[in-house]
């Protein structure tokens, strides 16, 4: 019996699809060439489950996902961090002498700057690093590498030379877990439950500063806040917002009724046990 899909934005051997194995190993990965592509593989069936990133500790949050979410009609219903470890991978009986040059998606490059400066070795962008392991496993150039996950040399038949190189060790991406239907229950151990969601305010004086007053007034933690404009125009500015909770504790209902009052548009994205990587 097959097992059921989960989609991810990338070639085999990429960030996501880590995060894929290591949250959902009892599904079968799906690569997509665009996040639309993703959303669309579970809105049609294809896939039962999406794994998309949000953010990335070094480098903030991923470009549009976070405009993308509201208008998905997915639900985000678990999150996942993977620690990002680069490793430099070669052709089968290449040395790391041999290595002149260094193919990687852009984000990666600086992340081992002083690795490939020690060793004099020149680095190229490219649009994905798992695909770039791909394409070195097609090439036969023996005087190239990639940066890339440990999984894309095992799944492409490449040799790693070096492992942990990033400059920094506490590089992370967290991903969102999206499902067509949501999933309120309570569930996982003693780290709580996120809840997410995305509003817009009326457009009155302070309407902000009064809409965030309920969360201070009943302890509600909000652990991300950040704004973006909708549909181009700098007048209509969306929130998107991860709180500690669920929306049937009492003091999360008070702070959504003040909420609602001095907002537009709101609506929960997902409901979602906190991954113990967050502590």
């Amino acid at each position: 019996m097959s097992k059921p899909l989960i989609a991810f934005q990338g070639e085999l051997g990429a960030y996501s699809h880590e995060a894929c194995r290591e949250a959902r190993p009892d599904h079968d990965p799906l690569p997509c060439r665009t996040f639309e592509e993703c959303i669309d593989a579970v809105l049609d069936g294809t896939a039962e489950l999406a794994m998309l990133p949000v953010e990335n500790s070094t480098y903030g949050r991923v470009a549009d996902i976070h405009s993308l979410l509201p208008k998905s009609g997915l639900h985000i219903i678990d999150e996942a961090f993977v620690r990002v470890r680069i490793s430099l991978m070669a052709l089968p009986g290449v040395k790391l002498k041999d290595i002149g040059k260094v193919r990687a998606h852009l984000v990666l490059i600086p992340q081992a700057a002083e690795f490939l400066k020690k060793h004099a070795i020149k680095a190229e962008s490219a649009a994905d690093s798992a695909g770039a392991a791909l394409e070195l496993s097609e090439s036969g150039h023996r005087d190239e590498g990639v940066l890339a996950s440990e999984i894309a040399a095992e799944i492409h038949g490449l040799n790693v030379l070096a492992r942990d190189i990033e400059d920094h060790g506490h590089n992370t991406t967290r991903f969102l877990v999206m499902s067509r239907e949501p999933n309120h229950k309570r569930r996982g151990g003693d780290d709580g439950m996120i809840t997410t969601f995305v509003f817009e305010v009326r457009n009155i004086p302070a309407a902000l500063y009064k809409a965030m007053g309920g969360f201070a007034t009943n302890g509600v933690n909000m652990t991300k806040l950040e704004s973006y404009m909708v549909g181009g125009r700098f007048t209509a500015t969306q929130f998107y917002a991860d709180i500690e909770g669920h929306p049937e504790d009492p003091n999360v209902k008070l702070a959504f009724e003040e909420l609602r009052f001095f907002t537009s548009m709101f609506e929960i994205l997902g409901v979602y046990p906190a991954a113990a990587q967050r502590h």
